[in-house]
Formats: structure tokens, C-alpha cells, sequence
């Protein structure tokens, strides 16, 4: 009998903090589970501790070469960054900006859903009448790391976050939210902005949309003041598909459209470099969530569907279907739902039951 060689992929796994080292060790576990029952496919998966017990010991949140030690992987799976004994902005620029924005992962794609099982705080809203994307820019904007601080401690302190845009970043997220727009049934996207306000850098974003949207005569596409959007994401939520917006607006947004659906717990996000330059990370979007770390009480789905979403990325279609209708199978099981969705389920009774499913799985 002629054998054949499987596909083998390299990733990984960057706990960080908190309750990331038990969803990604949740996550590995599945894809591990996953590869096996393909049965085409292999994943090597290397760990590395870092994160603010990393930093504690080295003064760093990764190493100086950390980035060099992941960028010949075909993915990276993350988990959080967040502690509480280290500010916030150390540890995300410390670890999760200085992997994201070094590898140009410009693109940060977040799908939401209601899922099976799952009770949306809109009482109109039933599974399958929420299905949005949010293609958020990842790379500038409130978050392009320009400014400073000046006399500090002193009544003349002056602090300053520049807001940086350029034509090139705003074309590319947008062509990108355009051509996926354009992949989805319903070809809608709506282009988030606050050019009344921010005259500048958000009128040449403006600008920007109208010039793509002359590319993509196939898709339709309104623009809303994120004010206005977060309104439209509440009291009409059908009409509503794929959002394009800045790094700061998408942020925001995209934890409203979570707890929207049901839960920030099962919400993914995958951080693209769309040009596979660099690899892609994957992330669920809860964050390092201490007061609940260590009770194995986490939501792993955030987890699962963005290795969902790493699967897509791979090209490993197939088995992305596969997993996603298993995750499908155990939200539609209140016995499975963790407390953040109301039930007292743990984070390895969920675990068990998607590779279940996914052993149990005919597609």
C-alpha cells in the first residue's frame, strides 16, 4: 500500500498571561485532535513562556530575539497579554505590538456571530440574524506608538498620542475589507469614520473608501460615524455585514459586537499579514482575565474559533469546517456553557466535548 506524506506545520503557541495559558493549552489540544482525525496534516507546535512572569525575571516581556525565533512559522496561536503587577501599556507593547506590528500583521479580522445555544442580549436578534465581520486597521492609527511625555510631575506636564494615518496603510485595510466584503453573500460593507469631528486624517480616510469603492462596483457600501455605528449595532443589527474601521474605533467595536453576541469568551480575532511575509497570529479577544485564572472555569470557544480561523489561513478548509461545526455542536449544549455564558461547565468538559464532536464529526 502506497503511503503519502503529510503536511506538516510549524506554530507558535504564546500563552502570555493569565487565562491564556489555559485556552491555548486548551486550543493545542484540539488542533492536535483535529490533525489527527484529518489524518493529512501534522502540527509541531513549540511553546515559549512569555508574558509578565517572563518579564519579572528578564525585565523584558520576550526576549530581544523573540520575534526571530517565530517568524519561519506558519502561525502563531496567542493567548493574552495582561497582568496585574505590570502596567498595561509594558505588556502590550511589550509583547502583543512588538509581534503585530514588527511582522505587519496590518489586517485584524473579527468575525462575530451568534452561535448555537447561545442567547444574544438583543431581544430581537436569533442565531444566524447577527453575522458580522470587522476588518479593523491594525498597524496605525491610535495606536501607531507616536508621542511623549514632557515635565513630567510637574503642573506643565504635557503628554501626547499622535494619531498617524498614511494614504498607503488606509488604501491597503480597505481594499482588503472591500475584497472580503465581496467574498461574503450579502457584498455590504459599511466604512466606520468620525470625519465630522477629526477633520483631517478621517476625511482622508473618507476620501480613501470613495476612491477604492470605484474598484468594487459589485459591492455596496455606506459610511457611519462610529457614534452613530454603535447605535446602528444595537437597534438594527440586520443590516449590518462586514465594518471596516480604525485601530482604535474596530477596537472598541469589536468588544461590543462580542458581548453582542453573547460573550467576549467566544470571541476570535486573527491578526493578518496578508502578504505572508511574516506569519499571522490568532487570538481570542478576552484578555488575561486574573480574577478568574486558575479555576478552570475560562471559555476556550474564543480559542477554538480562531483556530478556526488559523485553519482558513493554512488552507486547511476542510478541517476549519470541521472544527467550526463541532464548536457549533457543543454551544448548542447548555450543559456545555461556562459561567460567562450562564452555565457552570469548565474549561476541559468544554475541551472534551469539541474533540468529541470532532471524533464523532461526518462532513
Amino acid at each position: 500500500m502506497w503511503g503519502f506524506a503529510l503536511t506538516e506545520y510549524k506554530i507558535a503557541a504564546i500563552p502570555g498571561d493569565g487565562i491564556g495559558t489555559e485556552v491555548v493549552s486548551a486550543g493545542v489540544e484540539v488542533m492536535n485532535a483535529l490533525a489527527e482525525r484529518e489524518n493529512s496534516f501534522v502540527f509541531h507546535v513549540d511553546h515559549f513562556n512569555w508574558g509578565g512572569e517572563y518579564y519579572k525575571q528578564h525585565g523584558l516581556m520576550m526576549p530581544e530575539d523573540g520575534r526571530d525565533q517565530i517568524k519561519d512559522h506558519n502561525a502563531i496561536l496567542f493567548g493574552s497579554a495582561g497582568h496585574p503587577d505590570i502596567p498595561d501599556h509594558i505588556t502590550l507593547w511589550g509583547l502583543r505590538l512588538a509581534i503585530c506590528q514588527p511582522f505587519d500583521q496590518y489586517a485584524n479580522v473579527r468575525p462575530t456571530r451568534v452561535l448555537p445555544g447561545i442567547t444574544s442580549p438583543l431581544r430581537s436578534v436569533n442565531n444566524g440574524e447577527l453575522d458580522w465581520v470587522i476588518v479593523r486597521e491594525n498597524s496605525e492609527g491610535e495606536y501607531a506608538g507616536v508621542g511623549g511625555r514632557a515635565h513630567q510631575g510637574s503642573p506643565l506636564e504635557t503628554a501626547t498620542d499622535v494619531s498617524i494615518f498614511t494614504r498607503s496603510g488606509v488604501e491597503r485595510i480597505m481594499r482588503f475589507a472591500f475584497k472580503l466584503a465581496r467574498s461574503r453573500p450579502r457584498k455590504l460593507l459599511t466604512v466606520v469614520t468620525k470625519s465630522n469631528a477629526q477633520r483631517h486624517a478621517m476625511v482622508m480616510w473618507d476620501e480613501i473608501a470613495e476612491g477604492v469603492a470605484k474598484e468594487f462596483s459589485d459591492v455596496t457600501w455606506d459610511k457611519m460615524l462610529v457614534d452613530a455605528m454603535t447605535m446602528r449595532m444595537v437597534t438594527n443589527p440586520k443590516s449590518i455585514d462586514t465594518i471596516v474601521a480604525t485601530n482604535l474605533h474596530a477596537d472598541i467595536l469589536s468588544d461590543l459586537a462580542a458581548a453582542l453576541a453573547g460573550s467576549l469568551g467566544i470571541a476570535p480575532t486573527a491578526n493578518l499579514n496578508p502578504e505572508r511575509e511574516f506569519p499571522s497570529m490568532f487570538e481570542p479577544i478576552h484578555g488575561s482575565a486574573f480574577d478568574i485564572t486558575g479555576k478552570g472555569i475560562a471559555n476556550p470557544i474564543g480559542t477554538f474559533w480562531s483556530s478556526v480561523m488559523l485553519l482558513e489561513h493554512l488552507g486547511e478548509q476542510a478541517a476549519a469546517t470541521r472544527l467550526m461545526s463541532a464548536i457549533e455542536r457543543v454551544t448548542a449544549d447548555p450543559q456545555f456553557h461556562t459561567p460567562d455564558l450562564g452555565g457552570n461547565a469548565r474549561t476541559d468538559e468544554v475541551t472534551q466535548a469539541v474533540i468529541d464532536a470532532i471524533r464523532g464529526t461526518n462532513i
